[in-house]
């Protein structure tokens, strides 16, 4: 378990609103369809396969991805038709950011929700969408598509993901 040191600043610090930015001010219900949208930073996780262990309820990551994905931007290719196409897909709600198990800790909804800012390569933050790729946390030509692959063949891809576990973050914050 990472200590406060160890995650970005807290979010919701009481200082001038007016100067801060959205994220910094407004909790997640209070925020637009725009800016929640804008929240997410691309590292596109949310898009790959993942096993539970069914007796400990552990998450075990995989290279595996929707169908949907483009592996080199790390958005979805039908954004606006995925839940029609995909019917397992898992749209975030504040309700479901604050029960799902398997947000990363690096996770831009997961970290606002428990209180924390954005990471230095959120594109928030950096001004650049590309950040997200050049500090390695996004998937970008890291997975394989599911498309005709088994279930049972999902444990063949079992992969570590850098942040994928809470104690990995302090190295991330240090890999600015």
């Amino acid at each position: 378990m990472t200590s406060e040191t160890d995650r970005p600043s807290d979010a919701h610090a009481e200082h001038d609103k007016s100067e801060k930015p959205f994220w910094q001010v407004k909790r997640l219900d209070e925020m637009s369809r725009s800016e929640w949208e804008s929240l997410c930073d691309g590292c596109a996780r949310c898009c790959l396969n993942k096993l539970e262990d069914w007796d400990t309820g552990e998450i075990i990551w995989t290279n595996v991805a929707c169908s949907l994905l483009d592996d080199k931007s790390c958005r979805c290719k039908d954004y606006d038709n995925r839940l029609e196409t995909i019917p397992d897909c898992v749209p975030l709600d504040v309700a479901k950011v604050q029960s799902l198990t398997w947000l990363p800790p690096t996770c831009a909804y997961r970290l606002l929700d428990e209180g924390y800012d954005l990471y230095w390569w959120h594109p928030l933050v950096s001004g650049d969408p590309n950040t997200i790729h050049q500090a390695g946390i996004s998937v970008q030509g890291k997975v394989i598509s599911e498309e005709g692959m088994q279930v049972e063949d999902y444990e063949n891809h079992i992969v570590f993901w850098p942040g994928a576990e809470e104690d990995d973050v302090p190295k991330l914050l240090n890999a600015e």
